[in-house]
């Protein structure tokens, strides 16, 4: 079976001097090399982030259209009504553009308008930031990028500033896929609609969409997709899908494993509802904050989106703004609407598969930790259906636990008493939030079949349960469920999941945390059925 791919991604952090002070952990930790002295007149691409106008009001207003019980559940904001509060300073945009113009650069605005670039040669981005850009090496890849391992700011810009990137982070993404000899079973789309009463009619509501994130050159191919159609779901007559690119990011070509996956489980179980691939061409920290900011940047942005893809958390942990600027743009999407789904990682407690486990503490991943995302854990098995042993889970060592999990999560806590005391954060965010499917799916990669697996593959599942939710609820005139959190930890969703009480997600040479009745660190609170969905939803 191969293994999807869940995206790891190295980094490197810090900076120095007087206005701020940030210093970069060993490189090496990291996976990279340093090369030597970068050429003074290489090209640094810099973004600089901008603070949002009013961050609080924006969570008060998610956490308030979220909640099942408040009259403003479903009330999700317009482009307009949402950039009031994520919209920078109008200070902040002058400081920042002020200190660029005194020496000499013009910055063009983010298409989010959250952020601004700027292209300079080596010898002036040292000078402007007190750094010393270097030449670096991914050991495993050969990829090579140019950071800093530190960087200071006037302290008259340092309030206006929420990140600047790429300075003491370097990131490169990393598959992992094995072939074994045999397998003995197949998830197949009717497997999938069996096991949660996926409906297989065709969706109707002409609003309605699914958007599935793709990197490291990554894509999907359309007759690959009706090829597996006509075998596996021949009612359907056209299977098919959209791409756009971001970052020059590849739009044609023979399927690629993970594309591969994302695409046939949804094209292929979310039954009609448009799917576009958002083809990323930078397999790094600054494509998922452009695709971000593409999505933003939409009148109407999508009411779906799906990612296979993620990081090592502690990468973020002497470095956090990044981290906060990408969870950020999460809650900005989650508000006007958008369901943010993550797969949790394929690694049990050591967040991806080979991982080391620094200080041989457990190894979040990111953004599962990020408290706007709903994070999604594997499963394997039909009777019974059990956590699957590479599906990662824990506790954020950034994000704090949000509120709207605190009773589901302390349960669990208490449960486990002093079991791995001190191998993790007992008051970060918990994930990953729900599970699905995660093994032995049947995937047509460049015209063969091929079994795939890992939470790469329960992520798009769970997205085509949600995209046909939406589907019904959209030709009922009500809201699409959106930032889906609060609703499910909410106790009357609680019939709505199958409860997964078996399987174990070893790791950092521990048997990891157990699955347990109700929420835990494996499989969330359970794997989803469509119809007592729907019937909870429509309640609302």
């Amino acid at each position: 079976m191969l293994s999807a791919a869940f995206v790891i991604l190295s980094l490197l952090s810090s900076s120095l001097a007087t206005a701020v002070q940030r210093r970069a952990p060993d490189v090496s930790t990291r996976g990279f090399v340093a090369l030597g002295q970068a050429s003074q007149e290489a090209t640094v691409p810099l973004t600089l982030g901008l603070p949002m106008a009013d961050r609080d009001g924006l969570h008060a207003t998610l956490m308030d259209v979220s909640d099942p019980a408040s009259p403003n559940y479903g009330k999700y904001l317009s482009k307009s009504e949402a950039e009031k509060f994520s919209t920078p300073p109008a200070e902040s945009v002058t400081a920042v553009k002020d200190w660029l113009s005194k020496n000499n650069l013009t910055a063009v605005v983010g298409k989010s308008g959250n952020s601004l670039r700027v292209n300079l040669p080596v010898h002036q981005a040292n000078a402007l930031l007190n750094a010393n850009y270097t030449k670096y090496e991914h050991k495993a890849t050969g990829t090579q990028v140019l950071r800093t391992l530190s960087y200071s700011l006037p302290a008259e810009v340092q309030q206006h500033l929420s990140y600047v990137y790429p300075t003491t982070h370097a990131s490169k993404v990393q598959e992992r896929a094995t072939v074994p000899a045999s397998c003995a079973n197949q998830t197949t789309p009717a497997c999938l609609q069996a096991l949660y009463n996926i409906p297989a009619t065709p969706a109707t509501a002409p609003s309605n969409n699914l958007y599935v994130a793709g990197y490291l050159d990554e894509i999907a191919n359309v007759s690959e997709v009706q090829a597996l159609g006509t075998r596996y779901r021949p009612d359907i007559t056209n299977p098919t899908f959209k791409i756009v690119s971001i970052d020059n990011g590849v739009t044609s070509g023979k399927g690629t494993v993970e594309a591969s996956l994302d695409i046939d489980y949804t094209v292929l179980l979310a039954t009609e509802v448009p799917v576009t691939f958002a083809s990323v061409g930078l397999a790094s920290i600054d494509g998922f904050l452009d695709l971000n900011n593409y999505l933003l940047g939409l009148d109407d942005p999508p009411y779906v989106l799906t990612t296979s893809y993620g990081f090592y958390e502690y990468a973020f942990n002497n470095d956090q703004d990044i981290a906060n600027a990408l969870c950020d743009g999460y809650m900005q999407l989650s508000v006007r609407g958008t369901s943010v789904l993550y797969s949790s990682g394929d690694g049990g407690v050591s967040g991806a598969q080979s991982a080391s486990c620094p200080d041989n503490k457990f190894v979040a991943t990111f953004p599962s930790g990020c408290p706007y995302v709903t994070s999604v854990g594997g499963t394997t098995g039909i009777s019974p259906e059990v956590g699957v042993d590479f599906s990662s889970g824990g506790f954020s060592n950034i994000f704090p636990r949000p509120s709207y999990q605190d009773s589901a999560v302390q349960s669990y806590l208490t449960n486990l008493g002093s079991t791995y005391s001190g191998l993790y954060n007992t008051s970060g965010r918990g994930f990953p939030d729900v599970a699905a499917q995660g093994t032995n799916f049947v995937v047509n990669v460049a015209g063969q079949l091929f079994l795939v697996g890992g939470t790469s593959a329960s992520s798009p599942t769970f997205a085509s349960i949600v995209a046909l939710a939406n589907d019904h609820l959209l030709n009922a005139g009500k809201p699409v469920l959106g930032f889906l959190n609060p609703l499910l930890y909410s106790g009357d969703a609680a019939a709505v999941f199958n409860d997964i009480t078996s399987g174990n997600n070893p790791g950092c040479g521990t048997d990891g945390f157990s699955a347990s009745t109700g929420w835990d660190p494996i499989t969330g609170l359970g794997t989803v059925d469509f119809e007592r969905l729907l019937t909870y939803a429509d309640s609302l």
